[in-house]
């Protein structure tokens, strides 16, 4: 009788045991599971945002790109113009025949005039390109990334100082050829003094400017050349 008590009380015990294996395991898988869902689901998130911050950051860069570009191709027109007025402006002075002088006047005024509106609509699209090259940096963690919209925002803003300078050059100079007498059949200015000290002295800081400007594109072309660096900081 002992014999079978104990055979029965082993059986129950192990199958006791049995059970509670069981359901420990399928306890236990159903907490890993769990993990798992709650891990798959945050790693989920974490990805949509990465890929989130990674559309903005590419949307934002290009834009702001493409204003870099408009800027350059508007500040290209200025200088042309500029340029030729300074010629014309040059060639009148130098002049002795009247009706050349007059010519020359007239087409350093006109491309002084075709020049200002050119330098506006580059100081703008610089401006508007710093703005979203800044705010592009709110889309990237990477350091490299930072550090090279830094060195874009630079070249943006400097950029956008050079076209006023050249702004206001035009200004002065558009002045000094208004200005063109003809006396004895000779070409001189009149009141030019200050004018001319003005557009000097704003021709001496763009030339200033120009090689800051200079320099920080060639930064970024160096930079863009060694690609990212991970170990260096934004500046």
């Amino acid at each position: 009788m002992t014999k079978i008590f104990d055979r029965n009380l082993f059986i129950m015990l192990f199958s006791i045991m049995v059970g509670v294996i069981i359901v420990t395991y399928f306890m236990a898988d159903i907490v890993n599971q769990t993990k798992i869902d709650q891990l798959t689901a945050q790693h989920t998130v974490e990805i949509e945002t990465i890929e989130e911050m990674n559309i903005n950051f590419t949307n934002n860069f290009l834009e702001s790109s493409v204003l870099l570009d408009s800027a350059r191709e508007f500040r290209a027109f200025g200088n042309y113009h500029f340029d030729l007025a300074s010629l014309f402006y040059t060639s009148a002075l130098s002049e002795n025949n009247i009706s050349k002088i007059n010519g020359y006047k007239n087409m350093s005024i006109d491309n002084c005039t075709a020049a200002m509106p050119k330098y506006l609509n580059s100081y703008l699209n610089f401006e508007s390109a710093s703005n979203f090259f800044n705010n592009t940096k709110k889309h990237t963690t990477h350091r490299n990334y930072l550090d090279l919209l830094n060195l874009y925002i630079k070249l943006t803003d400097s950029g956008a100082k050079l076209t006023m300078l050249r702004y206001n050059a035009s200004i002065y100079l558009k002045y000094l050829s208004e200005n063109i007498t003809i006396q004895n059949g000779s070409a001189f200015v009149t009141n030019e003094t200050v004018i001319m000290d003005l557009l000097n002295m704003t021709l001496m800081m763009y030339g200033v400017e120009a090689g800051n400007y200079e320099d920080i594109e060639q930064d970024i072309d160096e930079y863009d050349i060694k690609g990212f660096d991970p170990k260096r900081e934004p500046s």
